[in-house]
């Protein structure tokens, strides 16, 4: 059994609990996701199970789009609800008008420091480990792109901000840093993911209804990548890992190879007109159908 699962991730339990849950329905620890959610989001978990976990790499999995709800007045030690607040600090009376006029400098490709509590691994350890015990670690800058950072609605202390992004984005330090900018503090009170690539939240299962009827199958979740069907030699060559050579030169650099069953086997990087395989699914491996 392989294929792609849309989950709709529910707050209070993490991105693994989820893994977790979808190998005890399923039946099988081969189970992975992309793009971790933090136990206070919710939204969209792309789940990859069976040998699909190795296809996760090739997914349209940006842009990444959320909906926060952000607090002024305070800061937290983990940037979100779950941390401990600091001192109360006034809040501007005209918090939208500050905000449109600092929220340009949140968009483009910045710089920013992920969360002292967060999985970030230094020195081969998770940061929040570092955090629980009291010990202070370097957090290096990552550069990440705020494609936008536009505000919804707001009342005297509190912002709903739509977000789209890319990977590897911490919506928390947004909010923390949107905060020590205005000089009033702010923390992420809620979030939800609704879009990740090509995958809205519209189109996920919520956890306790997931069936292998929603598996979604390769040669639906891998596109805008292109599909080459491929006839039994060369799907055999491919198999083999060997090169194979085309009679037409493909126009991206990355595509999905089809088995004469029309389901997709392999991922193959493009020189020229010549396909090298990537990755490659066993024979015999029964595929999602829908």
């Amino acid at each position: 059994m392989l294929g792609i699962l849309l989950v709709h991730k529910p707050i209070g339990v993490t991105s693994h609990d989820v893994v977790n849950d979808v190998r005890r329905r399923f039946g099988t620890k081969r189970v992975g996701h992309a793009g971790t959610l933090d136990p206070l989001a919710s939204g969209v978990l792309v789940v990859a199970v069976g040998p699909a976990t190795r296809f996760l790499q090739y997914l349209p999995l940006e842009p990444k789009v959320y909906v926060a709800d952000i607090v002024f007045g305070h800061s937290t030690t983990t940037y979100d609800a779950e941390g401990e607040l600091s001192e109360a600090l006034p809040v501007p009376e005209n918090l939208t008008s500050v905000l449109e006029s600092v929220l340009p400098q949140f968009r483009g490709l910045i710089q920013q420091q992920p969360p002292i509590y967060s999985a970030v691994k230094v020195g081969g350890k998770a940061m929040y480990k570092y955090a629980r015990s009291g010990q202070e670690v370097e957090r290096e800058f990552r550069t990440v792109h705020i494609t936008s950072y536009e505000v919804l609605s707001a009342s005297e202390n509190q912002v709903k901000a739509r977000i789209i992004c890319s990977g590897g984005t911490y919506i928390r330090s947004l909010a923390h840093d949107l905060g020590q900018t205005i000089g009033c503090g702010a923390y992420l009170s809620g979030l939800v993911r609704t879009d990740v690539g090509r995958f809205s939240i519209d189109q996920t299962t919520h956890l306790k209804d997931l069936t292998p009827e929603c598996l979604i199958p390769l040669h639906q979740a891998l596109p805008p990548m292109p599909l080459i069907p491929l006839d039994e030699l060369q799907t055999a060559n491919i198999r083999e890992g060997r090169q194979i050579t085309l009679t037409e030169t493909p126009t991206a650099t990355m595509v999905a190879l089809l088995e004469p069953s029309g389901t997709v086997f392999s991922v193959a990087r493009v020189d020229g007109n010549v396909l090298q395989p990537e990755c490659v699914i066993p024979s015999g491996v029964p595929h999602a159908t829908s």
